[in-house]
């Protein structure tokens, strides 16, 4: 952002100094740098501009027009990734979700609002329910490997786990148990664990959204979706609170909608279908005071999950070392 800044100032006072036959380092965004142009290298321009000669990187570089003719920058062209999808989309623009660069999808800003009822059709599979010998909970599919997040809390200590997802078919929803589940990842400190489904012949799984819980405004309507004590597929409606509500030096969001035992690990939506936040806790003793983990926390923790890897070797550690390499490693890369 600096780098444009002075580009930006430097190609004003450029134009203004006026060059008789100037050359033309067009920039992105945009931004464009006129003076005579010393060398054209594979890394970078100089351009002399009057009082100094700047350095352009090239790869901040889009065209170069001479005073005679133009030519198009060596600089590669941007990526072009592939729009995000939501969980009612067809399985053709799923396909992309198991791809390296896409994890998880990150939400669509310019989306259009819903109501709760159309919403809660359109995600209800990618929410499903975490059950553990001495536990249960909630969570939801990030991609459609199988890849789900819920809360550290719902499987700590824990190893058997069993996930209930309800497909639709028909027009119904049908309950199907999943028992072969990994730990993939997991972080005691932010309460979250990243789940996988490992059943053989399994379907693809419908996936939602994450989106940004910084976009949000106070006052907005946000609903869960959850088993809160055992009862599957509950939904719940209230608004956002708060947005920093430092609860043990973390800050979560706060809302009116309900959010109880069962609840946890599940999703916090807005009203375009992205996930904003993962319910995780209440206050027991008030009505209308639920917390959630805020998706910019969900978000780097997925970014971040090979720190986060599980450990069958130590189960009790969320975190996987690196072993030490040995003297005949050594010295076989010495030699």
């Amino acid at each position: 952002m600096l780098l444009k800044k002075v580009l930006l100032l430097t190609a004003l006072i450029a134009a203004g100094a006026g060059f008789a036959s100037a050359d033309v380092v067009e920039l992105k965004d945009a931004a464009a740098v006129s003076g005579k142009i010393l060398a054209d290298k594979r890394d970078t321009v100089i351009v002399d501009v009057g009082y100094t000669a700047l350095v352009i990187p090239k790869s901040a570089v889009t065209k170069i027009t001479t005073g005679e003719s133009a030519v198009a920058s060596r600089a590669q062209p941007k990526e072009k990734k592939p729009a995000p999808v939501t969980a009612g989309q067809p399985s053709a623009a799923v396909a992309m979700a198991s791809s390296s660069g896409d994890f998880y999808h990150a939400g669509n800003k310019s989306g259009v609002e819903k109501n709760v009822r159309d919403l809660v059709n359109q995600l209800g599979e990618a929410v499903v329910q975490v059950r553990t010998p001495s536990a249960l909970g909630s969570g939801f599919f990030i991609n459609e490997d199988g890849f789900l997040i819920t809360n550290f809390h719902v499987i700590e200590g824990e190893t058997q786990l069993s996930v209930e997802v309800y497909h639709q078919k028909d027009g119904q929803l049908e309950r199907k148990t999943y028992k072969q589940v990994r730990i993939v990842a997991m972080n005691k400190f932010a309460d979250l664990t990243l789940l996988q489904i490992e059943d053989k012949d399994t379907a693809k799984f419908k996936f939602v959204q994450i989106g940004s819980a910084d976009a949000l405004a106070v006052g907005e309507r946000v609903f869960a979706i959850g088993s809160p004590l055992g009862l599957e597929r509950t939904v719940t409606e209230g608004i956002l609170s708060t947005k920093t509500r430092q609860m043990g030096g973390d800050l979560y969001l706060q809302t009116t909608a309900q959010i109880n035992p069962g609840n946890s690990g599940g999703p916090l939506f807005n009203l375009l279908g992205e996930v904003v936040g993962v319910t995780n806790m209440k206050i027991t003793f008030g009505e209308g005071l639920g917390f959630a983990i805020p998706s910019e926390v969900v978000r780097y923790f997925l970014d971040h999950r090979d720190a986060y890897s599980y450990s069958n070797d130590n189960p009790s550690n969320a975190y996987r070392y690196l072993e030490p390499p040995g003297r005949n490693r050594l010295t076989a890369a010495n030699e």
